[in-house]
């Protein structure tokens, strides 16, 4: 019985994949049916991960039956799916808590939220997931990354919300920032002489705190973004890490050389800044797996990593010898650089916050400068060529036109040598996932072109391939001569029919399709930036036109510079070896050896 309802719920998900029935038809009775399977811890596992994208389908396919799986599933029952062992079952678990979270109406979102913290979901993925002793493969990186952009996303409303000069309790929080900064126990009598010097006291500690406006510090969160998230992060850094808020505050009100970083503004700026990386408020993307372990290591991970950044933020305001008295200036500089900062460290995936830390203290300014001057130097290889001749005899009445003649010389030959690896590449072949309405599959298709750059075999698959898929395999063909037109991004068929993926710009930037006939189409979503521009460049080869990718004009820069410094060392009639130097022999003794016990 089992392995009939298993290959039954198969070959349902299959029927409904292809969009021809409607979700809206199923009754509650489907549903309990198929939740009763998710709430047996003691299913078959086959059964349950066939029930659990079903469910998950449903959530996201239609409104009503979101309404109707909440109700029968619960966090709670989700969860020991987590603590198991099998990474499938883990990822169709948390892709359903996504798809409740995604589709959950505002007001219930936070609510939502605030289950999974009880229920310990960050903990137990962080234990049962991230940390579990097997590599994590890309749909469990998707599933991670779009948990990960939902509950940053939940930051949206304070990122949007204006405060309220007249609020009372939005007041406190800034008198609660004054009070820990200053320690201000006591408070003037309210007679008519100490109102005006309350107000004097508190004008001036404003000010030390780097407020813009000193009178009423409440109109310096009347823009957003970030609105009141900023003011949160502040408080949050004062009571959570108070030492260390004191000591930025303190270290820059006392200051009198104008090096000073105003703690208020800078706290504005950074946490505009950070919803940008983190890109709050944007709906994950379809295919991105770019998810940081970091952030599963603590509650309250906005507010850490804030208190990291703001940090990092006053070291390098001073490692700058950045002033504030032209402070948007100054702010634009020094936020380019912690920017830079933070991102080099986010590369890195750090495992926790404290590592991501530890990253960015071996990421200081001069480090920053260094970076940049290697990496500069590499990008102007191709224009150190005046230098590079300048250091040979040379005809200087050749000199001037040296570097075009090279130029013209050369090019050709790269671009039909880029030219040749590209429809290399194609016929080598490519991978590429199918995407429907519901979620990223694991569901496969394989293209390569022929070895004669005739044709384009392609076909579906079970699995992802291991190696090439041989040509016999591919059971449809396209001929190369048929091709109309390669099309890109938003004016793609498929991005056109598909408004949840148009979006989404990381799927609009890999997408990419080939038109053929009066209206045949066949359309790509490339797995990586990478295989989009080979991809895109092959088929403009093929067709005869010029290949315009990023990739393109990257491998024309590297390759000429190495050419050009090749034919610079024949100049000086510096041979290059065809073959590597011969191994010498071993020496007669080894007398010369000095044995240091």
């Amino acid at each position: 019985f089992g392995d009939m309802l298993s290959f039954t719920l198969t070959a349902f998900v299959e029927l409904m994949d292809h969009g021809i029935v409607s979700w809206d038809t199923f009754s509650v009775a489907f549903i309990k049916k198929i939740a009763s399977y998710v709430n047996k811890f003691a299913s078959d596992i086959s059964i349950l991960q066939r029930s659990l994208a079903i469910l998950e389908s449903m959530v996201l396919n239609s409104h009503d039956l979101y309404q109707k799986v909440a109700q029968e599933i619960t966090i709670g029952q989700l969860i020991p799916h987590l603590q198991g062992t099998d990474q499938e079952i883990q990822t169709y678990t948390i892709a359903v808590i996504n798809a409740l979270f995604l589709k959950a109406p505002d007001d219930k979102r936070q609510e939502m939220a605030n289950i999974l913290a009880q229920k310990q979901l960050r903990s137990i993925i962080l234990t049962h997931v991230i940390r579990a002793q097997r590599a994590i493969n890309n749909e469990m990186a998707h599933q991670l990354y779009v948990l990960q952009v939902l509950t940053f996303n939940l930051l949206e409303d304070r990122m949007m919300t204006k405060m309220d000069p007249q609020d009372q309790a939005q007041r406190d929080i800034i008198f609660e920032l004054r009070r820990i900064a200053f320690d201000a126990e006591s408070e003037p009598n309210n007679s008519s002489g100490s109102i005006e010097k309350r107000k004097s006291m508190y004008t001036r500690d404003y000010k030390k705190l780097g407020f813009i406006n000193h009178v009423n510090p409440a109109m310096d969160f009347t823009q957003t973004p970030p609105g009141m998230l900023a003011l949160d992060n502040m408080l949050y850094f004062a009571k959570h890490h108070q030492d260390a808020y004191i000591r930025i505050v303190l270290e820059n009100s006392s200051r009198e050389d104008k090096h000073e970083c105003p703690f208020g503004r800078s706290s504005i700026e950074l946490t505009k800044m950070l919803c940008e990386i983190l890109k709050v408020g944007e709906l994950p993307s379809e295919t991105c797996n770019d998810f940081h372990p970091m952030f599963f290591t603590h509650d309250r991970s906005f507010e850490e990593f804030f208190c990291i950044c703001i940090q990092l933020l006053n070291k390098t305001w001073k490692e700058m010898r950045a002033t504030s008295e032209d402070f948007n200036k100054a702010r634009k500089r020094v936020m380019q650089v912690v920017k830079e900062q933070i991102m080099r460290a986010l590369t890195t995936k750090p495992s926790s916050l404290d590592q991501f830390k530890s990253k960015l203290q071996n990421l200081s300014y001069t480090e920053i400068l260094k970076i940049r001057q290697s990496e500069r130097m590499n990008q102007e290889d191709f224009q150190s060529l005046f230098f590079f001749l300048s250091l040979i005899e040379f005809d200087k009445c050749l000199l001037p036109f040296f570097p075009i003649f090279f130029f013209l010389k050369i090019q050709p030959e790269i671009l039909e040598l880029i030219k040749q690896q590209r429809l290399n590449r194609l016929v080598e072949g490519t991978c590429f996932r199918k995407l429907n309405s519901r979620r990223r599959q694991d569901k496969f298709w394989y293209c390569r072109l022929s070895p004669n750059h005739k044709v384009l075999h392609y076909g579906d698959l079970e699995e992802s391939p291991q190696g090439e898929v041989p040509h016999d395999s591919l059971q449809d063909k396209l001929p190369v001569a048929d091709i109309k037109a390669v099309v890109t991004g938003k004016d793609c068929p498929h991005m056109k029919e598909k408004g949840a993926l148009k979006q989404n710009k990381e799927v609009l930037e890999l997408a990419f399709s080939i038109l053929y006939d009066s209206s045949g189409q066949l359309n790509f979503i490339a797995p990586d930036k990478h295989e989009y521009c080979v991809w895109t460049d092959g088929l403009n080869a093929l067709l005869g036109k010029d290949m315009l990718s990023d990739l393109t004009r990257n491998d024309l820069d590297t390759l000429l510079s190495m050419e050009i410094k090749l034919r610079l060392l024949d100049l000086e009639n510096i041979q290059i070896p065809d073959a590597p130097p011969p191994i010498p022999k071993e020496p007669s003794n080894y007398d010369f050896v000095y044995d240091c016990n």
